[in-house]
């Protein structure tokens, strides 16, 4: 038994420090994922009114006294987004884009990233204040593209290979208790994020390498049991809070500001039979609430003709995202002591305007549906695997090109001008966990 309990230890270190170094994701709802280990992202990220294992302290704590017994459990999901910008006719000028007067499409390279989870909870006797403690680290979500250079090497931006990338982990410890048929549950968290632009020199940024800010925040929520049947969740993170990008303090909104948007997610989940449970469960996150993120990215001519592009500064140009609504539904099917069957369906409003298409050139979170499976096999009484698969349809959203009325087509006319850009991306995702309990 002690041998088995310093592998995990060994396990959870090795991978907290993996999440800690950062592997590039990139996420699905809006940039955030989907969901959070193996359980919740087979069922769609839906389950806030149905935690029943060591994840859960990474979507409502209060889930976490439903545990019988200790466990530890990690995954690692291989993600693939596979996103790819298009221009049709007429478009920008130089610096802003190598072939003005053509239509091009360019595929972003590095198509797979490896995304860890992991959690810990133990239960506790006696304790007046909690009945269950949990640890998890989470790789809540990202952004990455990487454009190739173009014939010449000048690239979709004017100045060869162009990009970003967005990593962020959440490390939070969790405290459940139940009181009645109400649970309650907390996780403050702490929270490091990196990111590095490159190929961005046209519009004034160089590629300053990579840039780590660190931050809080925290997660609470509920869990009611109705009946015995039926049970209601709630749960949301307060905005967490962050260091500034220094070396970014260019490029984003507010010299650098990049806080992590709140979030909340309400659901129920009806137990149909004693080894059958359906889930539904609404999530809104609040992007419009980070100037970065928000702002309108016409915003970046404020300058006015002849002057620097506005970026940086509290109006400085921003992706132009919006606040988005998230549906999730899942299904969780135990049909035998051994296995386990899930599934699940996810559809999220889309945080991107047409017209603010060509700022997110570089962060093309367009995909709207996920259809989700996965199953959990008991290996013994206290080992089990996990498996979730994950597939995101194309979705393309077309707009004007921000440079159409810029000052630099003025000298011109608007007859090379008047051009559209499009933007797109699909995803699919395999993960493959182990659960250990005792």
């Amino acid at each position: 038994m002690m041998m088995k309990h310093k592998l995990i230890g060994g396990l959870a270190i090795s991978l907290a420090a993996m999440t800690m170094v950062g592997t590039s994701a990139f996420a699905t709802d809006g940039y955030f994922a989907h969901g959070f280990g193996a359980r919740h992202k087979a069922l769609g990220g839906a389950g806030v009114a149905d935690g029943n294992d060591a994840t859960s302290g990474a979507l409502n704590p209060a889930g976490l006294v439903h545990l019988k017994r200790d466990e530890f459990s990690m995954s690692v999901s291989a993600f693939s987004p596979r996103r790819k910008y298009s221009q049709t006719g007429a478009t920008r000028t130089a610096p802003f884009f190598s072939a003005p007067g053509s239509s091009a499409t360019i595929k972003s390279d590095k198509n797979w990233f490896a995304v860890p989870n992991m959690a810990y909870a133990k239960r506790t006797t006696g304790n007046p204040f909690f009945d269950v403690f949990g640890f998890s680290v989470v790789g809540n979500g990202g952004m990455n593209t990487q454009y190739p250079g173009s014939a010449g090497g000048i690239g979709v931006f004017g100045k060869g290979e162009a990009g970003i990338n967005l990593e962020q982990a959440i490390i939070s410890v969790s405290f459940a208790k139940k009181i009645g048929s109400l649970s309650v549950g907390i996780s403050p968290a702490v929270v490091r994020q990196t990111f590095r632009a490159r190929g961005l020199q046209g519009f004034g940024v160089a590629d300053r390498g990579t840039d780590v800010s660190w931050g809080y925040g925290l997660r609470a929520g509920v869990e009611w049991a109705v009946t015995p049947s039926m049970r209601i969740g709630l749960a949301g993170n307060t905005k967490y809070y962050m260091q500034r990008f220094d070396k970014y303090a260019g490029l984003f909104a507010e010299r650098g500001d990049f806080d992590i948007p709140a979030s909340i997610q309400a659901g129920i989940a009806v137990d149909l039979t004693p080894t059958l449970t359906i889930m539904a469960d609404y999530k809104r996150i609040w992007y419009g609430s980070v100037k970065s993120i928000s702002n309108p990215s016409a915003n970046i001519f404020f300058n006015g003709p002849g002057n620097p592009l506005n970026l940086g500064p509290s109006n400085g140009a921003g992706f132009g995202w919006k606040d988005v609504d998230v549906i999730k539904l899942g299904v969780e099917w135990n049909t035998s002591n051994a296995l386990t069957l899930r599934a699940g369906y996810s559809y999220n409003t889309s945080p991107i305007n047409s017209k603010d298409v060509t700022f997110n050139i570089l962060a093309p979170a367009t995909v709207q549906h996920h259809i989700t499976a996965g199953a959990e096999l008991a290996l013994n009484n206290n080992w089990s695997l996990e498996l979730e698969g994950m597939y995101a349809p194309e979705k393309t959203i077309t707009g004007p090109s921000l440079f159409n009325g810029a000052p630099a087509c003025a000298p011109t006319g608007t007859s090379i001008c008047n051009g559209t850009e499009s933007i797109s991306m699909y995803q699919f995702e395999i993960t493959a966990g182990i659960k250990y309990k005792w």
